[in-house]
């Protein structure tokens, strides 16, 4: 038999290194922190920690406007510790996946510096830049994710340079060959540290349209986000030119090949394209490109049974050779507790039911830290903002902070939760406190223990891991599907509602009794009484 590759049906647990843990005083958090939390990492059953940027950086956009590629800011601390922090992971079986961002860099990286100072330096042409229309306007109508046009001016070239992000984060011109091969030797860098994987941070943005054809506008209508504020005249526009290239295909064979001389190592990508169930399967189709795909399709405020079962089995219909990833939060997006919360307060019950959806699944998961805790979108106030993205939508739109709040490790600490000695960067969320891990610690019917119950369960569930999945038509909000692999057959039923509801299935089971302690639903003659947020797992004969 072909030996099973880690990352299929692993649990990614994504740490947001400014909020995980501060140990030097300065109000934000490090990757000292993480080392010294990694045995509590290690105590929730993951297989991988993704850690979010944490490279030299003027963090006009907390880490994703990269200055250097191949040093730690100093606010992180150095390569030692991340080498500290490798071996320390590996030493638990742990994998480490690390952020890239390869699509554009820092205002500051000095391959800019020297690009935006003539049209004939050796640096010239690794950036997008091109000239104003004769009214000096800019060249087409593309726009940036973060408002407003997508273009800046810089009078030193007397063009404008492309940011589909921040002004701050000036696209790369991946047309150039030398921009490719020094963003792989980058890449390779962390390999050669023993990194395990990366995830690909808008790795569709990579390629731009050569001909700079303006995108055409989307109706009122069909004007949604995806981990965009949908009163941003983003949304405005379909997004046909400034992203999703064919050219980017040949970069991600170009990722693949590098990554195959390093055995076991593995690249997700993050999309978020017009289709981006469509971008997922071809980007990890053929076996030579992306191991995973990785959207914000289960990011939205949509929780509908009907909303999941269509948009995991459109994948499923179009990703045949691919591999999903699944998230219900991030460090994009209104946590998912309080974003699919029934009511103003969070129900843990709930919280325990969608860790257990989320991880049945056919693919692998990504986890943000916190959301074992339940934790929800925290409340920030106006002139504690730091997300320049929330500060310029607010009030319609509150940013990114609300998510980014410190983790609460200790309810005693009535100030700072055990996060830091000082004030942090972001203020820890009132009803974080009383939620801290110590807390759900001595609790063991927390969500905390329930999530770590539920991974050490699933561990050695290869058919939740591997296997297939074939969803049951059900009435909302009851959301059921088989998982299948080789002879084993489970049924996985979740009610995503607050009230008792029942399923009727015509197989026969091996237990009338729910495979997992902390969810109470059980099955007589043939229906499956679901209390509210509930879950039901059973092996079939």
């Amino acid at each position: 038999m072909a030996q099973k590759q880690w990352y299929k049906g692993a649990v990614i647990y994504q740490v947001y290194p400014r909020s995980f843990q501060d140990t030097n005083g300065d109000g934000i958090g490090d990757i000292k922190g993480i080392i010294d939390r990694i045995d509590y990492i290690k105590s929730l059953g993951v297989d991988a920690i993704w850690v979010s940027p944490f490279f030299k950086s003027p963090m006009k956009d907390f880490g994703y406007d990269i200055s250097d590629y191949r040093d730690i800011d100093p606010l992180f601390g150095n390569l030692d510790d991340f080498d500290e922090l490798i071996a320390q992971a590996h030493q638990r079986d742990i994998k480490i996946i690390i952020d890239q961002v390869l699509s554009h860099t820092s205002d500051q990286h000095q391959w800019f510096l020297d690009s935006r100072e003539d049209k004939t330096n050796d640096k010239s042409d690794w950036y997008v830049w091109a000239d104003a229309k004769p009214d000096g306007t800019q060249p087409n109508n593309w726009l940036s994710i973060f408002g407003g046009p997508a273009w800046q001016w810089e009078p030193r070239r007397g063009q404008y340079y492309l940011h589909n992000f921040f002004a701050e984060q000036p696209d790369l011109n991946f047309h150039n060959p030398e921009v490719r091969k020094a963003v792989l030797d980058n890449v390779e860098f962390w390999l050669k540290k023993g990194v395990d994987g990366f995830r690909l941070d808008a790795i569709n943005f990579c390629y731009h349209d050569a001909q700079l054809r303006d995108n055409p506008a989307k109706p009122p209508e069909k004007r949604q986000g995806r981990g965009f504020s949908e009163d941003n005249p983003y949304a405005f526009q379909y997004h046909y030119y400034n992203n999703t290239q064919p050219e980017n295909l040949n970069f991600m064979q170009d990722i693949r090949a590098l990554l195959n001389k390093y055995p076991g190592t593995v690249a997700l990508g993050e999309i978020s394209s017009e289709d981006s169930l469509a971008t997922m399967a071809e980007y990890t189709s053929g076996g030579d490109k992306l191991h995973m795909g990785y959207s914000f399709e289960l990011l939205t405020n949509d929780y509908s049974a009907e909303y999941i079962r269509t948009t995991v089995s459109t994948l499923e219909q179009r990703m045949t050779e691919g591999w999903p990833c699944w998230a219900f939060s991030n460090h994009d997006v209104e946590r998912v507790a309080s974003r699919w919360s029934q009511g103003e307060k969070i129900e843990p019950q709930q919280c325990k039911m969608l860790t257990a959806l989320l991880a049945s699944l056919r693919g692998s998961v990504c986890m943000y830290q916190g959301e074992e805790l339940g934790l929800g979108e925290a409340e920030v106030a106006f002139e504690d903002l730091q997300d320049p993205y929330g500060i310029t939508f607010w009030p319609n739109f509150k940013g990114r902070d609300g998510c980014r709040t410190p983790m609460p490790w200790d309810a005693a600490d009535a100030e700072q939760a055990g996060f830091s000695t000082v004030k942090p960067w972001l203020p820890v969320g009132d009803a974080h406190k009383s939620v801290a891990v110590n807390t759900q610690d001595q609790d063991k019917d927390s969500i905390l223990n329930a999530y770590r119950e539920f991974m050490a369960w699933r561990k050695d569930k290869n058919v939740l891991l591997e296997g297939d999945i074939e969803f049951i038509e059900t009435q909302e909000p009851v959301l059921a599907f088989y998982r299948t692999l080789n002879d084993t057959k489970m049924l996985c039923a979740f009610n995503l509602g607050a009230q008792t509801n029942e399923l009727t299935i015509s197989d026969s089971v091996s237990s009338k009794h729910n495979e997992i302690s902390h969810h109470t639903a059980e099955l007589n003659n043939n229906t499956v009484t679901l209390p509210g947020f509930g879950c039901f797992y059973a092996t079939l004969n």
